[in-house]
């Protein structure tokens, strides 16, 4: 039986290019980057290459680049950093009801430290108003934390017009681009962002990796203690192969960007079409024409989000129900709760396919027709 794997929003395969050029230094290139010989300068060496490279793909500059372990520490490090780092300014932080959990967990922790969270609602497209920020913010609003792109629905939010509306704000502007990475152009100076996350292994990089851009002039205040990497922001000798591997990864996403992003949206309407020709009533989660190309979440009303996955996995395909942090949980997604509302069967019914490297016409295909009768058998 063919496995398929439609879940890359969860994690991609790597690229067998970025495996090539990451094997060397696992190997060869070995030094540690902060020792002054000839190893050390050597990997030093690749790591400023590095830096420079994953600077330019967002418009920034070398010193704006912090590497970190990946996303949620980058999240972390961004928003407990900046947080603690202008207290001085106020204690005002707003967010929305749909970030990833590494977003609404720290916000979570920042309350118990003293800190104000208003968390924003989003529309059944599962963007939020811009009304309803410029409401929100106050004279102590210290950050503003919001998603650029979201894991589960694919829902884009007005990153260019939030970072515009903030420009003459107090508030420090931060965006978890995690997902959205490699398939929306980001230039962080026109669109007035000031903090940014990234992590490698949603764009066939390595896992454990990623980064945290900081705006030159952003205050943060570091939680990793140790060495005085990364300009003393955090602490810990650098993933040399993991960093060679993101930017290898940045640099083949970038070349094919607009051809990837075509072949998702045929993807998507082959998808949505042979469900329609076989009479399968289903509703589509988010806005189709104003989302990540990539993501595909379908509501099957008369279906169990456990039975359609289960049934999915038993005929060798991978999906998600969606954020992958909240794999094996009983609880309804709270990106659609926040759309739909708690009484909304859409919560419990919904399935996240999700395409990248390696899918085919002729898997997409396989993937709708399993799942149109799996739909057909669980709705008889």
């Amino acid at each position: 039986m063919e496995r398929i794997y439609v879940d890359h929003a969860a994690t991609s395969p790597m690229h067998p290019e970025v495996i090539e050029k990451m094997v060397p230094f696992m190997s060869t290139v070995f030094g540690n980057p902060s020792s002054i010989h000839s190893f050390g300068r050597e990997s030093r060496h690749v790591l400023d290459e590095a830096r420079q490279s994953v600077a330019q793909s967002i418009g920034a500059t070398p010193n704006e680049i912090i590497f970190t372990s990946g996303g949620t520490e980058a999240d972390n490090l961004a928003i407990i950093g900046s947080a603690f780092g202008n207290r001085s300014k106020g204690n005002h932080i707003i967010t929305t009801s749909i970030e990833h959990h590494a977003v609404l967990h720290t916000c979570k922790y920042l309350e118990t430290q003293g800190f104000r969270v208003t968390y924003l609602p989003v529309d059944t497209h599962g963007r939020i108003s811009i009304l309803e920020l410029e409401q929100a913010l106050s004279d102590d609003t210290i950050l503003v934390t919001i998603m650029y792109g979201n894991n589960e629905v694919g829902s884009i939010q007005p990153i260019k017009d939030i970072g515009a509306l903030l420009k003459n704000h107090q508030a420090v502007f931060h965006t978890d681009a995690v997902q959205a990475f490699g398939l929306v152009k980001i230039n962080v100076k026109q669109q007035g962002i000031d903090l940014m996350s990234m992590s490698a292994h949603k764009i066939n990089g390595p896992k454990g990796i990623g980064f945290l851009y900081v705006k030159n002039g952003i205050k943060i205040e570091p939680h990793h203690f140790g060495g005085e990497q990364e300009r003393k922001r955090r602490a810990g000798t650098e993933n040399v192969p993991g960093i060679v591997g993101l930017q290898h990864a940045i640099t083949i996403s970038n070349a094919k960007v607009d051809e990837r992003i075509q072949q998702y949206l045929h993807y998507r309407e082959l998808f949505l079409s042979i469900l329609k020709k076989n009479e399968i009533t289903f509703f589509l989660n988010g806005d189709y024409n104003d989302s990540l190309p990539h993501i595909l979440n379908l509501s099957f009303p008369g279906t169990n989000v456990e039975s359609m996955l289960v049934n999915l996995d038993l005929a060798g395909i991978a999906a998600s129900s969606g954020s992958a942090c909240t794999a094996g949980s009983i609880d309804p997604s709270h990106v659609l709760v926040a759309m739909y509302g708690s009484d909304s069967d859409r919560a419990h019914s919904s399935v996240r396919f999700s395409f990248g490297l390696g899918n085919t016409n002729e898997q997409i295909e396989k993937v709708a027709l399993q799942t149109t009768n799996i739909v057909k058998r669980l709705t008889k």
